[in-house]
């Protein structure tokens, strides 16, 4: 469309999503270690889940900024949550337990625990609408770092593509493709699998510490992000098979990545840094800081395209555990 001299050009999806992650608010809940975030629009609650506390290690928000803690049915080290919206159902997995590393619920307050076929260190979980099936991966395990469920309720191990120590797993629907990446000593760092049975190792430019993968719809593109210290801590590929090592404006320690549809946003939060533990991008390539407003260990965001803004969470030592940016 031509733009008429004198006249401003029309504000992009990414202009608003730059301008609105410039302002960032600190909202307060307990000192848990909040450790995993996700947004359900069936429920219009946001659920976050701890690593620490006493049989209170969920808590849930309808807006992001005022908080109510929820009963756990065990101290697990909860690490990752997801919601189903097919089954209606909250999934949440951990590093700790004794025959029961998983929880799930249908409103995100009342939590109910699930055996688990091994005691591994479940580190991330994800739906596939598509699949109809859970999958979550683990940082320890031999030869048996991934598990299925197609309800939640059940779990079967399957056979991981190595034994990795494997921390983020996501699925694209426009690839078929679950990807998961780890902390890789080679550079063999992602596997894929375009049903969470059969898993297939991949090369990586690097043999950083992945902290975090995530999928662009819009762009066709995986990013993924990563803890270690350096420039080089962010890789992105079209395809979860070929990948191509972006650099980072600084080197803080990343620890996730999420994606808004909405304003075509890539937004990743840090666990180091001095008032810069905040990246944003609308290619997966080009990332430009933000300030946040306190430096704490940021571990986990996530957007609501209903209530328009995005929270994250982390670990504090007193209250300030919750960072939010309004977009509309």
């Amino acid at each position: 469309m031509p733009i008429t001299p004198g006249i401003p050009a029309p504000a992009t999806p990414f202009d608003i999503g730059r301008l609105i992650t410039k302002n960032w608010t600190i909202q307060t809940s307990n000192i848990n270690h909040w450790r995993s975030i996700c947004w359900s629009p069936d429920r219009g609650l946001f659920v976050a889940v701890s690593t620490t506390g006493v049989l209170d290690r969920v808590m849930t928000s309808h807006d992001g900024l005022e908080w109510i803690i929820r009963t756990t049915p065990n101290n697990n080290s909860w690490r990752s949550i997801c919601w189903s919206p097919l089954i209606g159902r909250f999934v949440a997995v951990s590093e700790t337990g004794i025959g029961s590393r998983v929880m799930v619920s249908t409103d995100g307050i009342n939590w109910t625990a699930r055996t688990t076929p091994l005691d591994e260190n479940w580190n991330s979980v994800c739906w596939s609408p598509q699949v109809r099936l859970f999958v979550a991966v683990a940082g320890s395990g031999l030869s048996n770092r991934v598990m299925t469920s197609p309800t939640g309720l059940t779990w079967t191990v399957r056979a991981s593509a190595n034994d990795n120590a494997w921390t983020s797993v996501c699925w694209s629907p426009e690839r078929s493709l679950f990807v998961a990446v780890s902390h890789g000593l080679t550079n063999n760092s992602v596997m894929t699998s375009p049903d969470g049975i059969t898993w297939t190792a991949r090369t990586t430019p690097s043999t950083s510490n992945w902290e975090s993968v995530c999928w662009s719809p819009e762009l066709g593109l995986f990013v993924a992000v990563a803890s270690s210290i350096s420039f080089n801590t962010i890789i992105t590929s079209p395809d979860g098979i070929i990948w191509t090592l972006r650099s980072s404006p600084n080197h803080n320690r990343l620890f996730s990545v999420c994606w808004s549809s909405e304003l075509r946003l890539f937004v990743a939060v840090a666990e180091s840094g001095i008032a810069n533990r905040i990246l944003i991008s609308s290619n997966g390539i080009d990332w430009t800081t933000r300030t946040n407003p306190i430096d704490i260990l940021w571990r986990s965001i996530t957007w609501s395209p209903q209530v328009g803004r995005f929270v994250a969470v982390g670990e504090s030592g007193d209250s300030r555990t919750i960072m939010t940016s309004l977009a509309f």
